[in-house]
């Protein structure tokens, strides 16, 4: 028997954490934070269901926050095992935590002083030392290559094109195969190759993030080109909340292009994350995971006008010129963008540019949904810009290119399990999978846990 205990990304898209527990090894499948509902941010304070000295190992998809920013406190709470994943992962999983500590740090300051938390004190979710203390079990592996884990188990990494470094992972126990989708990339992303697709799986975990949903097909660089030129029209700024894996990356890549192509004038583009800059040298330490050559990254970057300071955040601020500004965070829970959002969102000639998925009880979703106000740090903030939404930035696969990726699958799977996914994308995926392939499909709860008999 092998028992599954799903504790996150279960009737949501945040919290990524799957343990699979057996006779042999209990293996955790990601480690993420909660984001999003305040019900679910504050299971980030919960010890886990499943106790964290059990577990023996934790296998990492890929790199984002929702899938590895529970670590330091699965660390502190006595896990002591390897957390494996490829290189680019734990490269960009290390400057993610470390950003996150130092995040917490601060909000967890500015809560003491100002005093809009009930928490007396305010305490951070988790500190640099903690943070620190999970960056030393990191251990890489390669793609494509088989591990044996135990006598029965064995994984290996397969790439999906999500961000860079990111993979679906494979689990072989006792003969049968557990395969773990992650976030599954686009087939014809700007910076990556396509998804590899699994070939065979007895039991699949699939996401669901865009199960209900198709990506538009319009070119993206003419919506990019309208923008920039209403922008320019109304001398005002356009401000791009982004993630700073992957997403960052493709903007800045589409500006530069549009710029060498002649679609919009030399308007002033700013990268405003710590993060965001870190990961670019990640993009130059692993040339074979991304199709930048080594020449266009240098030409990106030198277009660009990267931020380093947060005194060189108020000075772009105060810049009266016309302007493009990409700031962490991608769904404007933390990071550079609230201080921008907190001096120009009340300004009508504000552009904000949303890209990809904004979960659940995020200040992302409120923009979307037309919030009329916006609270930032304990504060309400007038919205008087103009909100734009971009969902052909995303970098998750949609309903038909999730469908696609499962097509070379030869086997019926035994159990299909739809994770990381809202209520309406889940049920409307869970209907087209069982029409198209007649798989008997389950959408767990969370802390669900599921006995598998073989």
């Amino acid at each position: 028997m092998v028992r599954i205990h799903f504790l996150g990304a279960s009737g949501t898209v945040t919290g990524s954490k799957f343990c699979i527990e057996t006779d042999e090894q209990n293996i955790l499948i990601d480690c993420g934070m909660f984001q999003g509902r305040k019900d679910l941010r504050r299971s980030n304070w919960e010890p886990l269901p499943f106790s964290a000295n059990l577990i023996d190992v934790v296998l990492l998809t890929h790199g984002h926050l929702d899938h590895t920013g529970y670590l330091p406190r699965l660390v502190k709470a006595g896990f002591k095992g390897n957390i494996i994943g490829t290189g680019p992962t734990l490269a960009i999983t290390k400057i993610i935590l470390l950003d996150s500590a130092k995040i917490n740090e601060e909000e967890a300051e500015i809560a003491n002083k100002e005093g809009y938390s009930k928490h007396r004190p305010a305490l951070p979710l988790y500190n640099m030392q903690d943070a620190e203390n999970a960056i030393a079990l990191f251990r890489a592996e390669e793609i494509n290559q088989w591990t044996q884990l135990s006598e029965k188990i064995r994984y290996r990494f397969r790439y999906n094109g999500h961000i860079i470094g990111s993979t679906f992972i494979e689990i072989e126990i006792s003969g049968k195969r557990f395969v773990f989708s992650g976030d599954v990339g686009r087939p014809n992303d700007i910076l990556l190759d396509p998804p590899v697709k699994p070939e065979w799986a007895d039991f699949l975990f699939i996401e669901s993030t865009y199960g209900n949903k198709l990506h538009p097909q319009d070119k993206v660089e003419d919506r990019l080109v309208a923008l920039v030129n209403k922008t320019l029209y109304e001398r005002g700024n356009l401000l791009i909340p982004s993630f700073a894996v992957e997403r960052l990356q493709s903007l800045m890549y589409l500006f530069w292009k549009l710029y060498k192509k002649n679609k919009i004038p030399n308007i002033p583009v700013f990268i405003d994350s710590p993060m965001g800059n870190n990961v670019l040298s990640i993009f130059e330490r692993f040339p074979n995971w991304h199709k930048l050559s080594p020449n266009e990254y240098k030409a990106m970057c030198a277009h660009i006008n990267i931020i380093d300071s947060y005194r060189q955040t108020w000075e772009t601020i105060d810049d009266p010129r016309p302007k493009i500004v990409i700031a962490g965070s991608g769904m404007v829970t933390g990071g550079r963008i609230l201080t921008y959002l907190q001096q120009l969102l009340d300004n009508p000639n504000t552009n904000v540019l949303l890209v990809g998925y904004m979960a659940e009880g995020t200040r992302g979703r409120a923009l979307l949904e037309g919030a009329q106000e916006l609270k930032i740090f304990g504060k309400y903030y007038s919205v008087k810009a103009s909100i734009h939404h971009e969902e052909s930035l995303s970098a998750h696969a949609d309903q038909k290119e999730l469908l696609d990726w499962m097509d070379s699958i030869k086997n019926i799977p035994e159990r299909v399990f739809l994770i990381h996914g809202e209520r309406e994308a889940l049920l409307e995926f869970k209907i087209k999978i069982a029409d198209v392939y007649k798989w008997h499909v389950h959408i767990p709860e969370i802390f669900e846990t599921v006995d598998l008999i073989f």
